[in-house]
């Protein structure tokens, strides 16, 4: 085996070596005692800080940026997991390394959570007045704004620090500023009155992506609307009626036989008293409920775009205030009321005038904020927007050509959907904190110029008067969009900026494409002239233990720093790893994090038996010819690295994880450990070869771990001997040439099938543990020469005392036997356990079993269950069955043995 050399690092950590651990590895793994000290080191050593002027090649990536209100919850445990887990791999791969750090300013939830901290002070923002607001907001940011950032850290997240961004920091604001003028001056910015998602808690737009749609039980109301001439009526049927109230028209389709003739006639609009007109349009499906639809434009983004195609004959009224009650021009009867109060009294109103014809359930998709859960109305307000088609257009083609690739690829579908049919992108918001719109108008009536610039202008450059800045500011993915060249120093040419952009890979959640890669796509291809980002690698959501949305409303949430608290950082970090499975949900078990946290014992005890059974003066470059065990630990290894190293590039990061797990766990400790014993043990020749090829696989075990495991893994490795640099800056290990051993494999394989056969048998016939046995093993072919070097092995660790390998052997009386890689084993059972006692416990069994497999094809039989139980519920219970009938099965065939 080759000695693997540290990378060689550039700047000023790169001389610095670890100092001798101060004490032996500690009896118990105890996370909360290394943890800390380990990351604070990192730090203080500049191991995470990238270096611009490096001749190493660049890697990069940029954080999605928490919320500045938020704290750690399961989705940025998994996420940043991952992020880390590829940081630290590409280090070690020799890349200069840059992951960007930073907070996203949360316009919305930021102000909410201010404005209810002054609510408890028997106060207001409008108390304050915008400026001192505004101050509050950032007092509250400096105190608490950094939580997530230092939960980070308690996760091991390898950051730039140096480069920690906030999108309200001066940087940002500038190239926030320099994108709105450049695209007003483009024309792809524009303001203008349209129907927009208002939410009259929030009191402020919000895009078609920050409109969250739920399944709501709701009505469709059937009301008749009476001709002016007293000729008749029309009916409408509605799930707003209190939206009746600003109608301007009803609509019916012009090829509609029904109501050909009434095209043109005027209707009387209920309880408002005036006269509106019946006009013909496409917009109406003539085959859904009564096919005439109330024109209400003022309320509704379809009704909007008819008045439009209808100017002349459609008018618009408002019938409502921006906080959700109604206002003067709903009527007297109505101003002030809330909007569902309101419904409640037209209702009662039409009902008793005669008006309501029927009323009928109805299930539909009811538009809710996204930030604090109300119900959305659809509102005409005059807001600031961006032209989408444009953008998305070269964004598309980004993805269609390569130049931007989906992990799973299954997202690029999903993207090239949405894209296809973009709207235009509401941006303004009507709250204080946030980035304020760079546009200025001037307050001169006869001239009411409109001014956009990136700094404020002293008076109007038409007519000079004075000039006041919109008050709104823009939606907060706005400056998110720009995340990965904003970061950078954009729109200064930064060396940051020439050297890491376009960033390597994006690592996000698939409910923020829209929200977020989208934007991104579309913003870095128009103000860089080139994608963000190469790979977009689609994380899991984490569910709960049913693969459910975790949500506190639910009650299923978990919280991760309770978590850590209990496994380590090192446990959680592995779960994620573990569950990621490019799936839209994962699962979150218990169970799974208590295997992890095992997983970590076993890494620790093993460490602590490695450094137990190694001279001071070991070295790494194994010594002597490494004997069979060796070369199968070695080709395992081998395997293992490539398996991992190949699951990382694509992305598959529970392949990876698993396929560490299982060499460490199941070869590494269950096998190579217990094998090499006896050579430890040896004469000093054969300890110092053992020792040497001990520590090499160790070390190389340790290395692939580091970016899964970077706490346990320094830890363990700054104790290992020689003089070490951090195991953050050791080389990533990659396969080598010849240790790849297929034949050793086998044969070592054959060896373990035969351990594991004798091991099940003691376990099934009571046989006790400290009791040596017999075995007597008829091979066929070749295979008893593969197995006569390794009969020490096979004694020693399936606890035989006698072993015969005999091509002409003949099953024994009373024997247990089983069949091992195409050999058949004896092994002779009296003397070794009471065989009437084994016989009685055998059939007690079984009866058992028999009882359990008659309840279970009861229930399975039983129509009722199956045709009313979830699938997952009737999957289960069939299991259970097998289960029992292969039990039973095993254990008539011992108790046969037994009788024979």
């Amino acid at each position: 085996m080759e000695k693997i050399e540290t990378q060689k690092q550039t700047g000023p950590a790169a001389e610095a070596a670890l100092p001798a651990p101060e004490a032996e590895l500690s009896s118990r793994y105890q996370p909360q005692l290394i943890e800390d000290a380990w990351y604070q080191r990192w730090e203080r050593e500049g191991l995470f800080t990238a270096n611009p002027a490096s001749e190493q090649p660049p890697f990069s990536i940029v954080i999605p940026p928490p919320n500045v209100t938020g704290s750690l919850h399961i989705g940025h445990a998994l996420n940043n997991t991952l992020q880390d887990i590829l940081s630290r791999q590409q280090r070690m791969q020799g890349k200069d390394v840059l992951w960007v750090p930073g907070c996203d300013h949360a316009g919305i939830a930021t102000q909410n959570v201010v404005e209810r901290e002054l609510a408890k002070q028997k106060t207001s923002r409008h108390d304050l007045g915008r400026e001192k607001f505004i101050a509050r907001v950032w007092e509250w940011k400096q105190q608490y704004g950094g939580t997530i950032m230092r939960q980070l850290r308690r996760l091991g997240s390898s950051l730039d620090w140096t480069r920690e961004r906030f999108t309200l920091d001066d940087g940002l604001s500038a190239a926030v500023r320099e994108v709105f003028v450049r695209l007003y001056a483009e024309g792809l910015i524009y303001r203008g009155d349209y129907i927009i998602n208002w939410c009259p808690r929030c009191q402020t737009a919000l895009s078609d992506i920050e409109t969250e749609h739920q399944d709501t039980s709701g009505h469709f109301w059937h009301i008749c609307y009476p001709f002016a001439d007293g000729t008749g009526s029309l009916v409408v049927a509605t799930t707003r009626p209190e939206t009746l109230l600003g109608d301007t028209a009803v609509a019916v389709n012009p090829q509609d036989e029904r109501y050909r003739q009434m095209i043109g006639k005027k209707i009387m609009l209920p309880l408002q008293r005036v006269e509106i007109p019946v006009i013909a349009d496409d917009y109406v499906d003539k085959d859904f409920g009564s096919g005439v639809v109330k024109i209400t434009p003022a309320h509704d983004l379809n009704d909007f775009l008819v008045m439009q195609r209808h100017p002349d004959e459609v008018g618009i009224r408002n019938v409502m205030n921006p906080d959700g009650t109604m206002n003067k021009n709903a009527g007297h009867k109505y101003a002030g009321l809330d909007r569902f109060e309101c419904r409640k009294a037209v209702l009662a109103d039409l009902e008793a005038e005669g008006l309501l014809v029927k009323t009928e359930d109805h299930q539909h998709a009811v538009g809710h904020c996204y930030r604090c859960h109300t119900v959305v109305e659809p509102y005409l307000s005059r807001q600031w927007f961006v032209k989408m088609k444009p953008l998305a257009e070269p964004a598309m083609a980004a993805v269609r050509d390569g130049r931007i690739r989906f992990t799973p690829e299954s997202w690029t579908k999903v993207y090239l959907d949405w894209m296809e049919n973009i709207r235009d992108w509401c941006i303004s918001r009507q709250i204080w904190w946030g980035h304020r719109i760079p546009a200025w108008y001037c307050q001169n009536k006869e001239c009411q110029e409109v001014v956009v610039v990136k700094e404020a202008p002293p008076a109007c450059p038409k007519c000079g008067g004075r000039v006041e800045q919109d008050p709104d500011v823009l939606d907060t993915w706005f400056s998110s969009a720009l995340w990965p060249f904003s970061t950078l120093g954009w729109p200064e040419s930064t060396p940051e900026l020439q050297r890491y952009y376009p960033t390597s890979v994006l690592v996000t959640s698939w409910d923020i494409i829209f929200f977020w890669v989208a934007r991104m796509a579309m913003m870095g291809l128009k103000f860089m002239g080139d994608v963000p980002f190469r790979d977009v690698c689609i994380n899991s959501l984490v569910g709960d233990a049913e693969g459910k949305k975790m949500s506190k409303s639910k009650g299923n949430t978990v919280d991760p720093l309770d978590l850590m608290e209990h496994t380590g950082a090192d446990g959680l970090r592995f779960t994620m790893a573990l569950i990621e499975t490019q799936s839209r949900y994962v699962a979150f078990t218990p169970d799974r994090l208590e295997s992890c946290r095992n997983f970590m014992n076993k890494i620790w005890n093993a460490a602590r038996f490695v450094l137990m059974n190694l001279d001071a003066e070991v070295s790494v470059a194994p010594q002597g010819q490494p004997d069979f065990a060796d070369q199968w630990i070695l080709s395992r290894l081998d395997g293992t690295v490539e398996r991992v190293q190949n699951a990382l590039a694509v992305y598959r990061f529970s392949e990876a994880a698993q396929a560490l797990y299982d060499f460490v766990w199941h070869e590494f400790c269950d096998w190579y450990l217990e094998v090499i014993k006896a050579r430890l043990a040896g004469d000093p020749d054969i300890r110092r070869s053992a020792q040497s090829h001990l520590l090499a696989v160790w070390d190389e075990t340790l290395r692939l771990l580091h970016p899964f495991l970077p706490f346990i893994t320094e830890e363990i490795w700054s104790h290992l001997p020689g003089k070490r640099d951090f195991l953050m800056r050791a080389a990533w290990p990659v396969p080598q040439a010849g240790r790849r051993k297929p034949e050793v494999e086998q044969e070592m394989g054959l060896v373990m099938e035969v351990i594991y056969a004798v091991r099940n048998i003691r376990g099934e016939m009571n046989v006790p543990p400290a009791a040596r046995v017999k075995l007597l093993i008829r091979p066929t072919g070749t295979q008893a020469g593969s197995l006569a070097s390794h009969v020490g092995v096979i004694k020693e660790l399936a606890k035989v005392s006698e072993l015969v390998i005999d091509a002409s052997a003949v099953k024994p009386p009373m024997s247990a036997t089983a069949v091992a890689g195409g050999l058949e084993l004896f092994i002779p059972l009296e003397g070794l356990i009471d065989l009437a006692k084994e016989r009685e416990r055998l059939a007690k069994e079984i009866r058992t079993l028999e009882e359990l497999l008659t309840r279970q094809e009861a229930k399975l039989s039983n129509e009722q269950f199956i045709s009313r139980a979830p699938a997952e519920v009737v999957a289960a219970e069939q299991a259970k069955r097998e289960d029992y009938r292969q039990r039973r099965e095993r254990l008539q065939h011992n108790l046969q043995q037994l009788s024979a």
